[in-house]
């Protein structure tokens, strides 16, 4: 599982260190795509093929499933960790999630979020957290 939030620089080619904790889970090799919110969200393999599995059996009649399926699958990219722990980011994914250089890295579960430091802050600063813990109380979820 992961968790915590770590920031970070992306360098002028694009590169980010992921933090060594997440590398322990993720391995050297892992997918990058398009996420919910405006940021990026990161897969272990295993993982990914779990999710790539769901969206490759919605029914293809259903053009909100065609949309959702090729929002991630086609946004999706396979990075490889270089010898001092960095990823190459892909220009398109970064310019979908606007990051440029700080960035927020944050383990949430199944997956890691890559947020432009900017558009974490908003995120979070318009968050009504009692207003969204009484609609994950509707979802089943109490604290």
């Amino acid at each position: 599982m992961f968790m915590s939030e770590y920031n970070h620089t992306i360098d002028a080619k694009g590169r980010l260190i992921v933090p060594s904790r997440f590398r322990e889970q993720l391995g050297d090799e892992f997918v990058v795509t398009k996420g919910m919110d405006g940021c990026l969200f990161v897969y272990a393999n295993d993982d990914w093929n779990a999710f790539e599995q769901k969206l490759t059996s919605l029914p293809l009649i259903n053009k909100e499933a065609r949309k959702f399926a090729r929002f991630f699958l086609a946004g999706a990219a396979q990075v490889e960790v270089d010898k001092q722990g960095r990823i190459l980011l892909p220009a398109n994914l970064r310019e979908f999630a606007s990051l440029e250089k700080d960035v927020v890295l944050v383990g949430v579960g199944s997956r890691i979020e890559i947020w432009s430091r900017e558009n974490w802050d908003n995120m979070d600063a318009d968050s009504d957290m009692d207003d969204i813990a009484a609609a994950m109380e509707g979802l089943g979820l109490t604290i």
